[in-house]
């Protein structure tokens, strides 16, 4: 079934989408959190802040969308 998933048609775009729309939104509830200064960026290591949000989005997108995508084949399984 994993493969199957992974293999299904929309899945890897579903999961860049997802994380780039998390990354953004979660950057900018955290920035406004801090109160909207500029400092937020600038203050702690940018390269480090970026990369663990690229890592966090991209998981956050991928079991997101694999439970969606699990869901609706085992739904189409059920129909047949």
């Amino acid at each position: 079934m994993f493969k199957r998933v992974l293999n299904t048609k929309g899945f890897w775009k579903s999961v860049f989408s997802l994380a780039i729309a998390f990354a953004l939104i979660f950057a900018i509830i955290k920035w406004a959190i801090e109160g909207f200064d500029f400092g937020f960026f600038t203050e702690r290591d940018p390269l480090l802040f970026f990369l663990t949000l690229i890592v966090a989005a991209f998981a956050y997108g991928f079991l997101v969308t694999f439970g969606k995508f699990r869901a609706k084949l085992k739904e189409n399984d059920a129909g047949k």
